[in-house]
């Protein structure tokens, strides 16, 4: 009986076929680069709210506005986006993307009302909602069964982005006008976009017979439910904790440069958490990393709750390690539990859930703080990493074969 080869052109759903070293490493930093690109736009707004306060005269819930405009159709637009990506390709969908959130910035420099600054970061959103599941897409592609360490990797990239951009927007701001800043920054989306039609290899594709055998032998797909469950409480955590820690240290007696420290040794520990957790998840497994950075990350909490200034200082890029750490470990475990032809629509999902979390914990945990106090709140967020273990356990038969 004859077999259909996996590199048949008839197919509308992109995979890389035994890629080279070249268009693996090629795969990986262009992704990289995408990552740092949208992650940079997403936090340079902060940079720009006081600017824009002023220039235009916003109270704080316009400025909320603006930000809601931007984070909702970048998580609202992930699904969409990945379903572009399997009928027209991950690589084109991707440059489309980066262009069109390089023109959104480039609106909003031109805009000269709150309706106009809105539309055009919702367009910018909308471009970045593109980046999250199509480069992790292409990076789980270019590596396959060895993406767990790239995935990392390309992880750790987009904090780089969220370091350099609101840095250069505040450097620009001393010598020009925010328009100018914002023009710059779009055409250095621009450049980046055709940085990835250049760099970014071209991928082959599965024909629709392969993708039904592909479906029939899938290991452990129905685990995703698991996963994206322990992605949405991991991120509740986080970004729980990020909105009580200043309060915390605050209580100790910390300064505002101490409190402005602090968290630059966490953010520092975090970006390193994602590099060196997604390479500890590829040697030692999933569930074990898992289980140690949840139950690490509950410890650091109430260490850091219950300690003094002169203990809690130090303590805070461990915390920050473990805290970031696990969301490598999840990134690199969607494709495992995806079907090869759904890595897009797949990454999409857990993408949204984890931004739609981002976005809902601070509401809920600043309630629970109202209602029970800012410490009772701070050890519901350790509470809440210690829900991951049984999640955590739960999904172990589902990657039983692949550790």
């Amino acid at each position: 009986m004859k077999t259909t080869p996996l590199t048949s052109p008839t197919s509308t759903v992109d995979v890389i076929n035994a890629p080279s070293n070249e268009a693996r490493h090629r795969a990986l930093w262009s992704a990289c680069v995408a990552h740092a690109l949208h992650d940079g736009y997403t936090d340079l707004i902060y940079v720009l709210l006081p600017v824009w306060q002023a220039e235009f005269g916003l109270s704080y819930e316009a400025l909320a506005i603006l930000r809601a405009g931007y984070a909702a159709t970048m998580a609202g637009l992930q699904w969409p986006a990945g379903r572009l990506a399997e009928r027209y390709g991950g690589r084109a969908v991707l440059i489309a993307g980066t262009v069109l959130a390089a023109l959104g910035y480039a609106f909003a420099g031109l805009s000269g009302s709150l309706f106009g600054l809105c539309a055009a970061l919702a367009v910018s959103g909308g471009g970045s909602s593109t980046q999250h599941p199509i480069a992790s897409g292409s990076v789980s592609r270019a590596y396959g069964k060895s993406a767990r360490g790239p995935l990392g990797i390309y992880n750790f990239s987009g904090d780089l982005g969220k370091a350099m951009f609101p840095a250069a927007v505040s450097l620009l701001l001393i010598f020009m006008t925010w328009r100018h800043a914002l023009w710059i920054m779009s055409a250095v989306g621009i450049a980046v976009a055709v940085g990835l039609a250049l760099f970014l290899p071209k991928t082959k594709a599965h024909t629709s017979k392969n993708v039904a055998a592909i479906d029939g032998t899938g290991v452990g797909r129905s685990g995703f439910p698991l996963l994206f469950a322990i992605g949405v409480l991991d991120t509740a955590v986080r970004m729980g904790l990020l909105m009580f820690l200043p309060f915390l240290l605050k209580a100790k007696g910390a300064s505002l440069s101490v409190i402005g420290l602090s968290l630059s040794l966490l953010f520092f520990g975090g970006a390193a958490g994602k590099f060196i957790c997604g390479w500890l998840g590829a040697r030692a497994g999933v569930i074990r990393t898992v289980m140690a950075t949840e139950s690490a990350t509950a410890a650091c909490i109430l260490a850091v709750l219950f300690s003094p200034l002169a203990v809690t200082l130090p303590l805070l890029p461990v915390l920050g390690l473990m805290l970031n750490g696990t969301s490598s470990v999840l990134y690199g475990t969607v494709p495992d539990l995806a079907p090869p032809h759904r890595t897009e629509r797949a990454f999409a999902l857990f993408y949204s859930g984890v931004l739609g979390s981002g976005a809902a914990a601070p509401i809920l945990f600043g309630a629970m703080g109202d209602w029970l106090g800012v410490r009772d709140a701070t050890v519901a967020t350790a509470l809440t990493a210690l829900a991951v273990l049984p999640l955590a356990m739960a999904l172990a038969p589902h990657l039983r074969t692949l550790r």
